[in-house]
């Protein structure tokens, strides 16, 4: 039972040593003047990144594209940002969550994300959803990297 005990003591090292690193590149950095987002774009721990959902809102303006092919290449590409401040890019990503409003725009949503991820591609739950926190958003996504 002390050498089970041991072990399970020695395997949990790594992630007690790992610390806890916000991933805040410039790009999200809120404008002069307003208030600080209440969520780090992305947490760094240890190897693993864990990026906070994100919608295709242009980072200057917040505004939301009309189009819904723009607003998911801006969905990825600024995550895309939050890989590439972590050190890391699209083929680091393990897993991926995706939250649409109308899955009627899945197979859209489907074309522009295989530009975005090489063959093997990552794991990938796509759910609908009624309603997001940015009430003009269609997608939220959410992804897991690792080194």
């Amino acid at each position: 039972m002390t050498a089970l005990l041991m072990g399970a003591f020695l395997l949990s090292l790594p992630l007690a040593a790992a610390t806890k690193k916000a991933i805040t590149p410039p790009e999200f950095a809120p404008a002069p003047g307003a208030a600080a987002p209440m969520f780090s774009p992305g947490i760094l721990m240890g190897d693993t990144l864990y990026v906070a959902g994100q919608v295709g809102q242009d980072l200057k303006t917040k505004d939301i594209p009309a189009d819904f092919e723009t607003e998911a290449k801006t969905c990825f590409a600024d995550i895309g940002i939050i890989l590439k401040a972590a050190g890391m890019t699209f083929d680091n990503v393990v897993s991926v969550q995706v939250y649409l409003t109308d899955m009627d725009l899945f197979p859209r949503m489907n074309a522009v994300y295989a530009t975005f991820f090489n063959a093997p591609r990552p794991s990938r739950t796509t759910v609908g959803v009624t309603k997001l926190a940015n009430a003009k958003a269609h997608l939220e996504v959410t992804v897991t990297a690792r080194k």
